[in-house]
């Protein structure tokens, strides 16, 4: 991926009004010079979420989320930076370009995008309209799924021909691209049939009902396809293979449809094919995703953890589903979400069921008795054993174990193993200590364990914090000009504050850069979003340090005199510590005591800002 410059990102920035971008999301308040709305973030009644276009921020003085324009699209739609990137440059209209490859004359994501709906929507006028495509109509009609759900879900039908792709985009896409995401096929090239530049292309679907499946953005990725002759020795569903884009198990199926319900309710509802999900949503029960003919995997896990703390699973109540289910509770238990199961009765999946006159009132039964995890593993263990002897607890008892290993939230293990227990019969006492036994072997990394005494809180409060320190990044904060007096007279590593230190490093080099600060934040430590927020915090809280004595300038000069001088007592102190030494050398201890006496004189200069400039440079 290439770099973006942070021009274009400027440019990104200033042409993307935060109010404007906010206030496209939810309703917003004018109060003043700023507006003011109901935190997104966190539930309140009194809004403390306010926006400040004059800064080009938002901060909440509730929950303490802020940032600016891009940090709130990565919050408030759950995606990374580059992500949020395209999203405001294709509002704003800033052309961007973001694939290294496109830039070396390769093929970039782009134009994989671009093709890949041009064909999910080609596929979908087929369905829509083309006699070929009667039987698919005739099926999606059969299974109740209306033509305007059709729609919504850009359904469509690949027409039964070896090279419709490749006639119908050859011209406008190429066959290099259309390869390149696996909407077609390379072939071996046979005599008397028409090639292209030589090669012979096939279409990678046939004769199928087609499923795009999007990615959390809205972006086709891929494609899904149902085959519709059942007696075809084929397999029923195909989906697109691995390329740049699509990755099975790396994408849900209707996640971009459900991610922002998801938010809402903190739960993600999971079941196992595209009818299911597309049941679900019809019905009301808008959480509903699907992985791609594949088991679940810690990337899937790491997806729903973005918009949601737990998830109900609900598969079928055959052997297979059950199975399935056991195995994607663990990948999600281990990935720290809470996890229930919802039992199907038997025969039945969510489709079928939602379809009944009653379907809806029992599905929601379901998930509001939907079982813990641990209890449903459990049973499904018990289920394996043709009889419960000492053998068969001990064979459950170390799949609980291997489990409970893999829980790296110390309450979530804790409560899992007392359930295990319980469940089980025996003493969680017992449990517990062959759990602890198992992972001494070291088969899975304890948790760690808190430690004795944790070092004291500092990222709150200033009675815990360097009082001087903190005002003086205020002060440049508000205005970068003066970072002008922290380059010539303090050097950063005195700041003892590790998060004092980096906003004045940042500070210091969007006044050299006339860049916005929270910009060179992320692009310096584009990891620390606390010290992102930090930031934010102290551009959208009213001063704390305001003086009718003194200017501004002034109080600056007298904070760097103060800093300095604190730098100069610490030494002390070490050198009085250093003395005590009684290996130290007659040469050595001199030196000391003549550093100690000179450092003594700098203090007494730094009284005022006239006495002390003139030596601040050199010290």
């Amino acid at each position: 991926m290439a770099l973006i410059s942070p021009a274009v990102l400027d440019e990104i920035r200033l042409r993307s009004d935060i109010a404007t971008v906010i206030g496209s999301y939810f309703h917003v308040q004018r109060a003043g010079s700023t507006f003011k709305a109901l935190c997104p973030f966190h539930k309140e009644k009194t809004p403390s979420f306010n926006i400040n276009p004059q800064k080009q921020i938002f901060h909440c003085f509730g929950c303490g989320m802020g940032g600016d324009v891009f940090r709130f699209i990565m919050e408030y739609e759950k995606v990374d930076f580059m992500t949020a990137v395209r999203m405001l440059a294709k509002k704003a209209g800033v052309a961007l370009e973001m694939d290294a490859a496109a830039a070396q004359g390769g093929i970039s994501k782009e134009a994989m995008f671009d093709v890949n709906v041009a064909v999910a929507r080609l596929y979908h006028e087929h369905f829509m309209k083309s006699p070929e495509a009667e039987d698919a109509r005739r099926y999606l009609a059969k299974r109740q799924i209306s033509l305007a759900v059709a729609k919504e879900f850009l359904i469509g039908f690949a027409p039964n021909r070896w090279g419709a792709l490749t006639r119908w985009g050859g011209k406008k896409y190429g066959a290099e691209l259309m390869l390149k995401v696996g909407l077609i096929g390379l072939a071996e090239p046979r005599e008397g049939e028409p090639t292209t530049n030589g090669e012979r292309y096939y279409d990678r679907f046939r004769n199928r009902l087609m499923f795009p499946i999007h990615d959390e953005q809205g972006r086709v990725a891929g494609f899904s396809g149902r085959i519709m002759a059942d007696d075809v020795k084929t397999a029923k569903y195909v989906n697109t293979s691995d390329t740049p884009l699509f990755h099975k198990g790396r994408i849900l199926y209707a996640l971009h449809k459900a991610r922002k319900p998801m938010v809402e309710s903190r739960t993600a509802l999971i079941c196992e094919g595209q009818i299911d999900v597309i049941r679900c949503h019809m019905a009301g029960f808008t959480t509903a995703v699907a992985a791609q003919g594949t088991a679940f995997t810690d990337d899937h896990a790491r997806l729903i953890k973005r918009y949601a703390d737990s998830v109900i699973l609900m598969f079928d109540a055959d052997s297979a589903g059950q199975k399935a289910a056991c195995r994607a509770a663990e990948t999600f238990l281990h990935m720290g979400l809470v996890v229930q199961v919802a039992t199907l009765p038997q025969g039945e999946d969510p489709d079928s069921l939602l379809l009944k006159p009653d379907g809806p009132a029992q599905f929601k039964q379901l998930l509001d008795t939907a079982q813990q995890a641990v209890d449903f593993q459990i049973a499904y263990f018990k289920a394996q054993e043709p009889t419960m002897g000492e053998a068969g607890l001990l064979r459950i008892t170390k799949a609980v174990i291997e489990v409970a290993s893999g829980l790296t939230n110390a309450v979530q293990q804790a409560g899992y193993v007392a359930r295990a227990a319980q469940k089980l019969g025996i003493a969680e006492t017992a449990l517990r200590a062959e759990l602890q036994h198992s992972q001494s072997r070291g088969r899975t990394p304890m948790s760690a364990p808190p430690t004795r005494n944790p070092p004291a809180e500092t990222g709150r409060g200033d009675a815990v914090r360097p009082i001087k320190e903190w005002a003086l990044v205020e002060h440049v904060l508000a205005d970068s000009a003066h970072a002008v007096w922290v380059k010539k007279y303090l050097p950063l590593d005195l700041i003892t504050d590790p998060e004092c230190r980096k906003l004045l490093d940042a500070c210091l080099r969007a006044a050299e850069t006339s860049r916005d600060v929270l910009s060179v934040l992320r692009e310096r430590y584009p990891e620390d979003m606390a010290i992102q927020q930090k930031a934010t915090e102290c551009l959208a809280t009213p001063s704390k340090i305001k003086s009718e004595f003194a200017t501004v300038e002034e109080s600056i000069q007298l904070l760097i005199i103060g800093i300095r001088s604190m730098a100069l007592q610490r030494r002390r102190k070490e050198i009085e510590r250093q003395k005590e030494n009684a290996a130290l050398s007659a040469a050595d201890r001199k030196n000391l005591e003549i550093e100690y006496g000179r450092l003594g004189y700098d203090m007494a200069r730094l009284k005022t800002w006239e006495s002390a400039a003139p030596i601040l440079e050199y010290l």
